[in-house]
């Protein structure tokens, strides 16, 4: 459940928070140290089961674990599909329970195309890992695009499918004293325009297509600045500083590491407009979490909730490529102010009406009651979360 590792643990955060708007609760198991720190503001109970030795999380306590309790629930949800939860969970559920498996994009071909070694090695598990795929009640995809996808980097590839589109939850708190707790942290943006990236800094975000198109503009727009926000996991931002500097803008990109809070919420407040040339998302927690502060997103569209966005008039829209990007931010400064004010009007609107986490949690709702042949019961239910975001799992019983 550790916030540096994306949007899926943010996703189940927020799930927790309002699935009894839904008449659920769901309780979290995750493979992190009872110790972390980020457990505590969890918004139900907790059963911490790591730490665990590699990414892979094997884990017999999680086994053990899930043999004691899976017959205390209707309904398992697997969010991630490449570590141990997912057999784990689904060998646990077969037969007893049903379950579903959120792949939260671990299946896109982007992937298969830019780490070819490392689709070697998930072919030669995928004989381990489909049999959990195919028994599961459902593969849970964001949208019909993320759905084809999924069947394109694997054979076999035969289960059943729902689209689940995800969401979140409007940000609480006073935007004026958000707004003052980002320019206390970074008092140089004060009186500064400035565009926001908020992801991690990662290839896959395409941190370097936006750091090489800020550097070849930047000149040509000297009123602008640029904050990088986010946990650097690979070392990668070493590389993209050198970028900044040999284009001597130095001055003008910020790099204030994870922002959390009020200050991450004062960051999307604050920005201009937020930006990300993503290669692949299949959803966009940090998109949503900028629209929901009201701000425009310039984003690729290689992130799956463009074509809304773009029907909002919530934001501009290019190819994940050098010239893409680039066109991109051209493209905001070509605009007129009331150009821009009338897409940021549109941001919250665009929102309500699409990414609320409300949606998500009714649709898993609804899909259970579908399993539970028209029981009248309500549901409750209990949610494992790997040590990597890329693993979790939802688990729902009777009350």
């Amino acid at each position: 459940m550790d916030p540096r590792d994306g949007g899926p643990p943010e996703v189940v955060r927020q799930l927790a928070q309002v699935a009894h708007e839904a008449g659920d609760t769901i309780e979290i198991a995750c493979q992190d140290g009872p110790a972390e720190t980020f457990l505590h503001s969890l918004p139900c109970s907790v059963h911490a089961l790591g730490p665990v030795a590699s990414t892979y999380g094997y884990s017999g306590k999680l086994r053990v674990w899930l043999e004691r309790n899976i017959g205390r629930f209707d309904g398992l949800i697997i969010h991630g599909i490449w570590q141990y939860v997912t057999l784990a969970g689904s060998k646990a559920a077969l037969g007893r329970i049903p379950y579903f498996v959120f792949t939260h994009g671990g299946l896109d071909p982007w992937f298969k195309r830019q780490y070819p070694l490392k689709h070697i090695k998930k072919y030669i598990y995928w004989p381990l890992l489909y049999p959990a795929l195919h028994h599961a009640n459902g593969l849970l995809s964001t949208g019909k695009l993320e759905q084809e996808l999924a069947k394109i980097s694997f054979w076999p590839h035969s289960w059943s499918n729902h689209v689940v589109p995800l969401g979140i939850q409007s940000p609480a708190g006073n935007p004026q004293s958000q707004i003052e707790s980002f320019y206390t942290q970074l008092p140089a943006l004060r009186n500064r325009p400035f565009f926001l990236f908020m992801a991690r800094i990662h290839e896959k975000k395409g941190c370097d297509l936006l750091i090489r198109a800020f550097a070849r503009l930047g000149t040509q727009y000297p009123s602008i600045d640029l904050v990088m926000a986010g946990p650097d996991q690979t070392g990668l931002r070493t590389e993209l500083q050198q970028i900044v500097s040999q284009s001597g803008l130095e001055g003008r990109v910020h790099w204030p590491g994870m922002l959390t809070g009020d200050t991450k919420y004062g960051a999307y407040r604050a920005c201009d407009a937020f930006v990300l040339p993503s290669h692949q998302e299949n959803f966009g927690i940090s998109v949503a979490e900028a629209l929901a502060c009201g701000r425009p997103v310039l984003i690729s569209n290689q992130v799956a909730i463009w074509e809304e966005i773009q029907r909002s008039g919530a934001g501009l829209v290019d190819g994940d490529s050098p010239e893409g990007t680039e066109r991109l931010l051209k493209k905001w400064f070509e605009l007129g102010q009331d150009e821009r004010n009338a897409m940021a009007m549109h941001a919250l609107p665009c929102f309500e009406k699409h990414f609320s986490i409300r949606h998500t949690a009714r649709t898993l709702h609804n899909l259970f009651q579908e399993e539970a042949q028209g029981s009248q019961s309500k549901r409750s239910g209990i949610l494992l979360h790997g040590r990597n975001a890329k693993s979790d799992v939802v688990i729902k019983r009777d009350t």
